[in-house]
């Protein structure tokens, strides 16, 4: 039985720093239009969205830094940005957004939520968990910075899957009145995940959301490639080798980890040249169950990437070869939650 689903990835090319954050959430709003003209349902838009990259930053001047943030736990009603919101409420198509979150006691998380158009509401809120980077600056003036570990704290919402409302048209909805699981594999409304930029790289945290039956993982980012400080590369690269192996390391977390948990994933890129010089790759895409892109962003400018994917092709990998309840094994994985870093074995 099909369960089909139109979605697209809404890739958002260079937003310099000192980008007027009302234009750029008109090219978001123009995205959107262009897939409600395509019937779309569900847009997936980049790690902070609304703004350049900030954390690749220094700043001195703590209202300077602020005005990167949204403040508030529901943002949709905020002025800059809730265009948007209007947009995909009157037109009953759902968004995944991302943006730096500045709550009412003073923290700050790198935030993104999934906002219902069917519901008219924000029905899932994550933060990110696993922060790259560093707290400091590098000493290397010329370096590239990411210092979200300064201006964020580790996500706190965990990693929790969610039923996105009407989402998908289904004659097999969950049978409540079944007591047998297996009977209610596969039915109903989507379940969905959300992730952020370096979270993808993490195989713990698909599992985590594989583990709750996730047929969507939908995941927005930044990511440069010209960083050397940054990845630390052993041997010295070309911008033009790095740049390959940054969209190559893209393209195989997004495949590997759709494959390893039997789910679609979208991923959406905030691309191109900030302020014509702090480069970011594109890559937008959407991966099958099976580990393979069907669609993926030709460049790295605005661009819509769309597909129609059917989440019953979820279920050969939950219910054969990725059968958790009959495969796993946990008794052996005891060091996954038990420890942190790598320790070696004993030297012989």
């Amino acid at each position: 039985m099909q369960r089909t689903l139109k979605v697209a990835a809404a890739q958002v090319g260079s937003v310099d720093r000192n980008a007027d954050k009302n234009e750029t959430v008109q090219r978001m709003v123009k995205l959107l239009e262009e897939a409600i003209s395509q019937n779309v349902q569900l847009v997936v838009f980049p790690e902070t969205t609304f703004t350049t990259f900030f954390p690749r930053h220094l700043f001195e001047d703590p209202a300077e830094l602020e005005k990167y943030f949204e403040q508030g736990d529901d943002i949709t009603n905020n002025e800059s940005v809730k265009p948007l919101f209007d947009l995909a409420r009157s037109k009953k198509v759902d968004i995944y957004v991302g943006y730096a979150e500045r709550t009412d006691d003073g923290r700050g998380f790198n935030t993104c939520i999934y906002y219902s158009g069917n519901a008219g509401k924000v029905i899932s809120k994550y933060r990110k968990v696993h922060l790259p980077g560093t707290k400091e600056p590098f000493a290397n003036p010329d370096a590239v910075n990411q210092l979200e570990k300064r201006y964020f704290e580790p996500g706190n919402l965990g990693f929790k899957a969610f039923r996105a409302p009407g989402l998908v048209v289904d004659a097999a909805k969950k049978d409540t009145a079944s007591t047998d699981v297996k009977e209610t594999l596969g039915k109903g409304d989507a379940i969905m995940g959300m992730l952020i930029c370096n979270d993808r790289r993490w195989p713990e945290a698909w599992r985590m959301y594989g583990l709750q039956g996730v047929e969507l993982i939908m995941v927005g980012y930044n990511t440069p490639y010209n960083a050397p400080d940054l990845f630390g590369f052993r041997n010295p690269m070309t911008p033009e080798q790095a740049e390959k192996e940054a969209y190559y390391h893209h393209k195989l977390v997004m495949e590997a980890n759709s494959y390893m948990n039997a789910c679609f994933s979208i991923s959406a890129a905030r691309a191109g040249f900030d302020d014509g010089k702090y480069d970011l790759i594109g890559g937008s895409a959407i991966v099958s169950p099976n580990g393979y892109t069907i669609a993926q962003a030709k460049g790295v400018d605005d661009e819509l990437v769309v597909a129609e994917i059917d989440l019953e092709d979820c279920r050969q990998g939950k219910e054969k070869t990725f059968d958790f309840d009959r495969h796993r094994r946990t008794e052996h994985y005891g060091l996954i939650t038990s420890q942190t870093g790598v320790i070696e074995p004993e030297l012989l």
